[in-house]
């Protein structure tokens, strides 16, 4: 069967961070190893596979102000057209941020008139230059001024009705990366909403708080249910962060990653490769149920989510 593609446009100013970020999801880097990447040379193209059958056609667009130049008058059909989601990187503390809309403004009218239904994801990138007590009011301060761009942008009437740019901020050395990354893939996967629904009903036969679907390659959460409320609004992506830092130690002694039981007085969880292209997570309050019957109860719900994964392709 013929895989999904999907073009991603991943756009910014050189040094905002663009390639680092696609490394961390995608190839498996490390913060700190990320400052050995030299800067991004016109358009490196990727094809990430992702659940499968969704390939992501990655266009990492070179953000030197040639090559943007470039992007916006001789490349403009070529780059923007057929376009699925652009996601563009503001370094919030760059000093030319008023230019960096400017731009950020071109290529979104740009995008508007050869590919009006594309989604478009703001990331306000480095937020860890910022201290903690100042960073929500510095994001919220650049997601004004994006707004305000992006409006002037759409002011040609479109056939949009939702908003036209979502904004997330993100840093390499926190979870914030994985919140936004798990944000923008969950609207380019097919039947997310059927296997949102059938983990919801999973979660409630094994009566469980909580049940989460990672991606097994990125460990981008895919599709969560929550039955019991919790307080930390975070825990998905410090979640993501964690295991996958944990599959990377386990790659570097030969060994792989497939089963992990935590159990302490509080809960219970059950970390087990799922289907072909997902990990599930399963958090009980119950800490009586043992590895092995909850391994049957996994074991019964895996075909259901490979035919749903086999339908989306």
């Amino acid at each position: 069967m013929m895989s999904a593609k999907r073009k991603v446009l991943l756009m910014g100013k050189s040094g905002s961070g663009k390639t680092s970020m696609r490394s961390i999801i995608f190839a498996n880097y490390v913060a700190r190893d990320t400052n050995r990447i030299g800067p991004t040379i016109d358009v490196e193209h990727a094809h990430v596979r992702f659940l499968g059958n969704l390939v992501l056609h990655l266009w990492d667009c070179g953000g030197q102000e040639t090559f943007m130049d470039n992007y916006l008058i001789s490349q403009k059909e070529q780059v923007f057209r057929n376009v699925q989601v652009l996601i563009y990187v503001f370094d919030v503390d760059s000093r030319e941020f008023e230019r960096d809309l400017r731009y950020y403004q071109s290529c979104l009218e740009a995008l508007l008139h050869n590919s009006p239904k594309a989604k478009v994801f703001c990331l306000v990138h480095k937020m860890d230059l910022i201290s903690e007590d100042q960073r929500e009011a510095t994001f919220n301060a650049r997601v004004a001024d994006i707004v305000r761009y992006s409006n002037a942008a759409a002011g040609a009437p479109t056939d949009r009705t939702e908003p036209i740019a979502q904004c997330f901020k993100s840093s390499i050395w926190d979870e914030t990366l994985y919140k936004a990354w798990s944000a923008i893939v969950y609207q380019l996967i097919p039947n997310v909403e059927v296997m949102s629904e059938k983990l919801q009903k999973f979660a409630k036969l094994v009566e469980a708080d909580e049940v989460l679907l990672f991606e097994r390659a990125t460990f981008l959460v895919v599709a969560h249910a929550e039955i019991v409320e919790h307080r930390d609004a975070h825990r998905f992506e410090k979640v993501s962060n964690i295991i996958k830092q944990f599959k990377l130690s386990c790659s570097k002694t030969a060994s792989q990653f497939d089963y992990m039981h935590i159990n302490n007085s509080r809960f219970s969880a059950f970390i087990d490769v799922f289907t072909q292209n997902t990990v599930i997570m399963v958090i009980l309050s119950d800490t009586t149920v043992t590895p092995a019957t909850m391994g049957i109860n996994i074991k019964r719900a895996r075909q259901t989510f490979e035919k749903i994964e086999a339908l989306g392709r």
